[in-house]
């Protein structure tokens, strides 16, 4: 089995030149004992999909104490499937105010909410130009900072050649989609830019015109993004983070739901995975495996695992280090995802992949399943009661069964798509 490591030496000379000071683990370690929060900064205003108008705010964080005027500057969208959610929310502020400890400003923004149809079932269109309305919008929010530095006298202290983009669920598909449909060419039909709502084409009538809108480096945490095509001729560094039992927004590609509703397909953070890896965009994946969508939302361990991974990625764009994603490291020795093609194995094909020897078995038992990651393993008695199980996270194992009596079980080996049994025999 292929596995990846990411470690990025080729980037080395090219992200080494002009990076910040980060002596003393600044952007690393928590290096400040808190942040100091401004509230409700309007940066735009817009039409909402039913005309109505809206001003739009942001929050900005910076590190208590610092001295500092020429940082690195993190946006995060919050998620809430285009209808919810805050810039107060929990699947941000966390993220918000961590990324400020180590020495980043950081901003959470309000966007445009709300699509049509949406308690009868919204069509791909009107789905789409609600993801249009919030993307015009965070691209009007980081228009608002350089604007900020270049004519304002940079009050937040912010070096606008580093800014990143990082989105939960939603603002996952936000940030693919700011980074990547970069084209007029590239908008589908099906999305009416001459709505009053979308007017301004991609960069949209958000707010501070004439200045740009381009960022050094997205992280989307389980968003995903209309149509990889899309990446093309692209070189916007992306992170992702997706559970890979996701039943909100898909892991891979599949069709998007919104409550009962079947909206469209749409490519899920394992796609773009393999969409970066073709077109040679620098990019890390963290799939976590038997978790559900954003996770970090009230898990400490997730969020910590998704703050280590953006760490380590946004070092090697703002200080130069070789090493930007740590999964088959010490730091994460899960392997990284797989990149040719078999983490889309159907359970059915798989089914004549998996190998458990020997069986009949004594002490020992090794279970093999070429193309998809074991996850778990469980065993039950004849009477359906589990009598030993273990964590895998790998595509070989081998297993302790000294401790079962003699007699049949059944093995049930859990990967992403879907479980496979084998019945056992223990001499």
């Amino acid at each position: 089995m292929k596995k990846i490591y990411l470690l990025g030496l080729a980037f080395a000379t090219a992200f080494g030149t002009n990076a910040q000071d980060c002596t003393g683990g600044r952007y690393e370690n928590d290096l400040f004992t808190g942040s100091d929060v401004t509230s409700d900064i309007q940066y735009g205003s817009n039409l909402n999909y039913d005309g109505s108008p809206q001003d739009l705010f942001l929050d900005v964080y910076q590190p208590t104490g610092d001295t500092d005027t020429d940082r690195p500057l993190i946006i995060f969208i919050h998620g809430g499937s285009f209808v919810g959610g805050s810039k107060t929310g929990t699947d941000v502020v966390p993220l918000a105010e961590n990324f400020a400890k180590k020495g980043y400003v950081t901003s959470s923004i309000s966007y445009r909410l709300g699509m049509n149809n949406v308690f009868t079932g919204p069509s791909e269109g009107d789905a789409s130009e609600a993801v249009m309305r919030a993307t015009q919008d965070a691209k009007a929010a980081i228009r608002f900072f350089k604007k900020s530095v270049k004519d304002d006298g940079n009050p937040y202290g912010i070096d606008t050649t580093k800014i990143f983009l990082a989105g939960s669920s939603a603002g996952g598909f936000v940030a693919l989609h700011l980074a990547y449909l970069d084209q007029t060419s590239e908008i589908p039909s099906y999305i009416n830019m001459s709505d009053p709502s979308l007017a301004g084409g991609l960069e949209g009538n958000s707010g501070t015109p004439g200045h740009t809108s381009d960022v050094k480096a997205i992280v989307n945490i389980a968003g995903a993004i209309g149509d990889t095509t899309w990446m093309n001729n692209n070189t916007t560094p992306v992170l992702s983070l997706h559970g890979d039992q996701d039943g909100t927004v898909p892991f891979g590609s599949a069709m998007l739901t919104l409550a009962i509703y079947e909206i469209m397909e749409v490519d899920g953070s394992e796609s773009v995975h393999i969409k970066a890896e073709m077109e040679g965009i620098k990019h890390c994946f963290k799939a976590e495996y038997g978790a559900d969508h954003v996770p970090h939302v009230g898990s400490a361990e997730y969020l910590d695992t998704t703050q280590q991974y953006m760490t380590q990625f946004l070092l090697s764009e703002v200080c130069g280090t070789q090493a930007y994603c740590i999964c088959n490291t010490p730091a994460d020795p899960i392997a990284c995802h797989p990149l040719d093609g078999t983490a889309n194995l159907k359970i059915e094909e798989a089914e004549t992949l998996l190998e458990m020897y020997p069986n009949p078995a004594l002490n020992e038992v090794t279970i093999s399943l070429e193309g998809l990651l074991i996850e778990k393993v469980v065993f039950t008695d004849l009477s359906g009661k589990i009598v030993h199980q273990a964590n895998t996270m790998d595509y070989h194992t081998n297993i302790d069964v000294s401790d079962l009596t003699q007699g049949v079980y059944f093995v049930k080996v859990q990967t992403a798509s879907g479980m496979l049994t084998r019945k056992l025999v223990i001499e």
